[in-house]
Protein backbone atom coordinates (compact mmCIF):
# COMPACT_ATOMS: atom_id res chain seq x y z
CA UNK A 1 0.00 0.00 0.00
CA UNK A 2 1.46 3.65 -1.02
CA UNK A 3 1.67 4.55 2.94
CA UNK A 4 3.48 7.59 2.78
CA UNK A 5 0.84 9.86 1.22
CA UNK A 6 -1.93 8.18 3.32
CA UNK A 7 0.28 8.87 6.80
CA UNK A 8 0.52 12.13 5.69
CA UNK A 9 -3.65 12.04 5.62
CA UNK A 10 -3.53 10.24 9.15
CA UNK A 11 -1.11 13.17 10.52
CA UNK A 12 -2.76 16.31 9.11
CA UNK A 13 -4.88 18.40 10.56
CA UNK A 14 -8.67 20.23 10.17
CA UNK A 15 -8.08 24.02 9.54
CA UNK A 16 -11.20 25.90 10.50
CA UNK A 17 -10.93 29.66 11.92
CA UNK A 18 -11.88 28.72 15.42
CA UNK A 19 -10.00 25.97 15.78
CA UNK A 20 -7.53 23.18 14.47
CA UNK A 21 -7.77 19.79 14.68
CA UNK A 22 -4.84 17.51 14.65
CA UNK A 23 -5.24 14.29 12.85
CA UNK A 24 -2.61 12.35 14.65
CA UNK A 25 -4.35 12.96 17.75
CA UNK A 26 -7.31 11.39 16.24
CA UNK A 27 -7.35 7.22 17.21
CA UNK A 28 -7.90 4.65 14.52
CA UNK A 29 -10.92 2.79 15.67
CA UNK A 30 -12.01 -0.46 14.24
CA UNK A 31 -15.13 -0.83 12.42
CA UNK A 32 -18.15 -2.39 14.18
CA UNK A 33 -19.36 -4.56 11.97
CA UNK A 34 -16.03 -5.24 9.14
CA UNK A 35 -13.39 -6.90 10.34
CA UNK A 36 -10.01 -5.43 9.31
CA UNK A 37 -11.68 -1.95 8.75
CA UNK A 38 -10.32 0.89 10.49
CA UNK A 39 -11.27 4.83 10.83
CA UNK A 40 -10.29 7.91 12.24
CA UNK A 41 -13.47 10.23 12.67
CA UNK A 42 -12.34 13.41 11.67
CA UNK A 43 -15.62 15.06 11.65
CA UNK A 44 -18.53 13.24 13.33
CA UNK A 45 -22.75 13.84 12.84
CA UNK A 46 -22.53 14.53 16.23
CA UNK A 47 -20.11 17.61 15.30
CA UNK A 48 -21.96 19.02 13.15
CA UNK A 49 -26.01 18.00 14.68
CA UNK A 50 -26.20 15.88 11.61
CA UNK A 51 -25.13 18.12 8.58
CA UNK A 52 -22.15 15.74 7.61
CA UNK A 53 -19.25 13.83 8.53
CA UNK A 54 -15.34 12.97 7.37
CA UNK A 55 -13.59 10.14 7.80
CA UNK A 56 -10.09 8.83 7.13
CA UNK A 57 -11.14 4.93 5.91
CA UNK A 58 -8.17 2.15 6.13
CA UNK A 59 -9.05 -1.85 4.69
CA UNK A 60 -6.76 -4.48 5.15
CA UNK A 61 -5.81 -6.71 2.04
CA UNK A 62 -8.54 -8.67 0.95
CA UNK A 63 -10.91 -6.76 3.64
CA UNK A 64 -14.40 -5.59 2.75
CA UNK A 65 -17.05 -3.18 3.66
CA UNK A 66 -20.25 -5.67 2.93
CA UNK A 67 -23.01 -4.52 1.24
CA UNK A 68 -25.18 -1.90 2.80
CA UNK A 69 -27.72 0.92 2.96
CA UNK A 70 -27.34 4.31 3.98
CA UNK A 71 -31.09 6.02 3.30
CA UNK A 72 -30.60 9.03 3.91
CA UNK A 73 -27.29 9.94 3.89
CA UNK A 74 -24.98 10.44 0.05
CA UNK A 75 -21.69 9.20 0.51
CA UNK A 76 -18.58 10.05 -1.36
CA UNK A 77 -15.36 8.20 -1.21
CA UNK A 78 -11.78 9.70 -2.54
CA UNK A 79 -9.54 7.00 -3.28
CA UNK A 80 -6.12 8.07 -1.68
CA UNK A 81 -3.97 4.73 -1.84
CA UNK A 82 -4.36 1.11 -2.45
CA UNK A 83 -6.56 -0.23 -4.75
CA UNK A 84 -9.86 -2.58 -4.83
CA UNK A 85 -13.63 -2.60 -6.28
CA UNK A 86 -16.90 -0.96 -5.36
CA UNK A 87 -20.43 -2.21 -6.15
CA UNK A 88 -22.63 1.07 -6.55
CA UNK A 89 -25.69 -0.38 -7.16
CA UNK A 90 -25.45 -2.41 -10.05
CA UNK A 91 -22.25 -1.11 -11.62
CA UNK A 92 -18.76 -1.56 -10.38
CA UNK A 93 -15.98 0.49 -9.54
CA UNK A 94 -12.56 0.28 -10.02
CA UNK A 95 -10.80 1.56 -7.03
CA UNK A 96 -7.37 3.06 -6.85
CA UNK A 97 -6.00 6.39 -5.96
CA UNK A 98 -7.25 9.86 -7.59
CA UNK A 99 -10.88 7.71 -7.52
CA UNK A 100 -14.45 9.05 -6.56
CA UNK A 101 -17.37 7.42 -6.33
CA UNK A 102 -20.74 8.90 -5.33
CA UNK A 103 -23.28 6.31 -3.33
CA UNK A 104 -26.78 7.73 -3.73
CA UNK A 105 -29.21 7.50 -0.63
CA UNK A 106 -30.72 4.16 -1.15
CA UNK A 107 -28.41 2.90 -3.21
CA UNK A 108 -26.36 -0.37 -1.94
CA UNK A 109 -22.66 -0.17 -1.88
CA UNK A 110 -20.15 -2.25 -1.11
CA UNK A 111 -16.47 -1.79 -1.35
CA UNK A 112 -13.69 -4.68 -1.56
CA UNK A 113 -9.69 -4.04 -1.25
CA UNK A 114 -7.12 -5.38 -2.92
CA UNK A 115 -3.73 -7.37 -2.38
CA UNK A 116 -2.25 -4.25 -1.09
CA UNK A 117 -5.38 -2.97 1.06
CA UNK A 118 -7.19 0.17 0.26
CA UNK A 119 -7.25 3.43 1.55
CA UNK A 120 -10.33 6.23 1.32
CA UNK A 121 -11.47 9.79 2.55
CA UNK A 122 -14.97 9.05 3.02
CA UNK A 123 -17.60 12.13 3.64
CA UNK A 124 -21.13 11.56 4.57
CA UNK A 125 -23.75 14.23 3.76
CA UNK A 126 -27.89 14.45 4.28
CA UNK A 127 -29.98 13.86 1.22
CA UNK A 128 -30.52 16.99 -0.75
CA UNK A 129 -34.24 16.17 -1.59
Amino acid sequence: MEESIFEAFGAGSLELPEQKKDFSRIPWEAHPSFSGVEMKHIVTAKDTGGAFSFHLVRIAAGKAILSHVHEAQLETHEVIAGGGTCMNGSAEAVYRPGTVSIMQPGAPHEVRAGSGGLCLFAKFFPALC
